[in-house]
């Protein structure tokens, strides 16, 4: 009987511990729902959530989460995985032969050459140094300088550079008051297309391009101290070669030739080096280049509708709801994603990288990092979401990974389209919900 009573006992506290752990890390569905509906902010526009258990792998909570939204920057984070599954540990930026005393070399889509933060100078180099007569061979590129969708009216901001099979210094100039407030321009060699226009006489000091050419005029005025502007120029392969030549000091000629089977590679950035210069700031142009250095890896040829298939069809056949997907940076409006789609590729991408401490070294990271650096508190000096942003004109959202205090481990996708409201205020709502689960769970 004294035995009976005992194994009863045991049993007892066996089962308490169990459940109190089960209480101590499950996130109760209700609770999170109850914050949506009460979302005086997220009850006016069009609100899709996912929240995903990464160590249980199911789904805790849904809203809206099977629609399609406008992903806009989330788009980064398809070019991220089909990065992953396409390209190693380094970034291709050239390939080349050498034929008796000439060089000739075809353009990767390589966003590293010269660019102002990742700094490629392994391609630079072996030209500078290659001792051989240069060539250059164009027209590899299939695609438009634009995406599919993009807004031409702003081809005059910095982040939506054009998309070139050879791109250098990021294709955006930068314009720039000196110490005597002189203006001045980064190249140096776009300089000459630089003039005043008395003309032209907007509210505030800007410089302005125009849209088919390189003619750059500012107003008849001095420029703000510290004045600073970016404008992408207007590409074009004459003007590629011309600044690098005038890099280079070099004379290099353009020629037509299809990329040999036997050409070789020259490899030059860090390829998680590139990754965080294109998730943490949100960078459009990395991202644009990126799939172009994908199709270069497996086709030979620079076409983005060819690899955006491909990853689709090889790497994201398993996902929920089939992604409409046509761009690498998220500038088109013509992407649609669907929460549930994207925390299962958050799941994926997971799978892939296997180091967690380093996927959450390249994305944003709240109150630390990148586009979220402003939008979290840390807890108690740690981070404890990380997550890729996107926004557009009536756009905001975030996909990313969560920690709570309890140690479970969430992806999340967290979509909102359609508002009028200041963004700010969606994204303070936002990161309000996300730190109360971090906080309770």
């Amino acid at each position: 009987m004294q035995r009976n009573i005992f194994l009863v006992i045991i049993l007892t506290c066996l089962f308490t511990i169990q459940s109190s752990t089960a209480v101590a890390g499950h996130i109760k569905k209700r609770k999170v729902k109850k914050l949506f509906k009460h979302s005086v902010i997220l009850n006016d526009h069009f609100t899709g959530f996912a929240l995903y258990d990464l160590d249980n792998k199911q789904m805790i909570y849904e809203r809206n989460a099977d629609k399609y939204f406008t992903p806009a920057s989330n788009t980064k984070l398809f070019t991220f995985y089909t990065c992953l599954k396409m390209l190693g540990d380094s970034i291709p930026a050239l390939r080349y032969v050498i034929r008796h005393d000439s060089l000739i070399f075809w353009g990767t889509g390589d966003p590293s050459l010269l660019h102002s933060g990742l700094k490629g100078t392994k391609a630079y180099n072996f030209l500078k140094n290659s001792h051989k007569r240069l060539f250059f061979s164009s027209g590899n590129y299939a695609n438009a300088f634009y995406g599919d969708g993009w807004a031409w009216d702003d081809y005059s901001g910095y982040y939506q550079a054009e998309i070139t099979e050879l791109p250098l210094e990021d294709n955006v100039a930068l314009i720039y008051a000196d110490k005597s407030g002189a203006l001045q321009m980064k190249p140096a060699f776009l300089k000459k297309y630089l003039t005043c226009d008395s003309s032209y006489r907007p509210n505030n000091f800007r410089i302005k391009r125009d849209f088919l050419s390189n003619a750059f005029v500012y107003p008849a005025a001095r420029p703000p101290k510290n004045f600073r502007q970016e404008i992408p120029w207007k590409t074009s392969t004459s003007l590629t070669l011309a600044l690098l030549q005038d890099t280079l000091k070099e004379i290099i000629t353009e020629i037509h030739l299809p990329l040999p089977n036997d050409a070789a590679t020259i490899y030059d950035a860090v390829a998680d080096t590139v990754y965080r210069h294109m998730l943490q700031p949100s960078d459009n142009f990395i991202a644009e280049q990126l799939l172009l250095v994908c199709s270069s890896a497996k086709y030979n040829t620079l076409n983005v509708d060819s690899v955006i298939n491909y990853s689709k069809t090889h790497f994201l056949n398993d996902l929920p709801d089939a992604p409409q997907w046509v761009d690498g940076s998220g500038l088109s409006r013509r992407n649609l994603f669907t929460p549930r789609s994207v925390v299962i590729l958050l799941n994926k991408i997971l799978d892939e990288v296997k180091d967690e401490t380093l996927l959450h070294s390249l994305m944003p990271a709240g109150g630390v990092a990148g586009t979220i650096k402003t939008a979290y508190k840390t807890d108690n000096g740690q981070p404890f979401v990380w997550a890729k942003t996107g926004s557009l004109s009536n756009t905001y959202n975030q996909s990313g990974y969560l920690v709570t205090r309890k140690g479970k481990r969430l992806a999340f996708s967290f979509m909102n389209n359609n508002f009028t409201k200041p963004s700010r205020e969606v994204r303070d709502e936002m990161a309000r919900i996300m730190t109360f689960i971090h906080e309770k769970y």
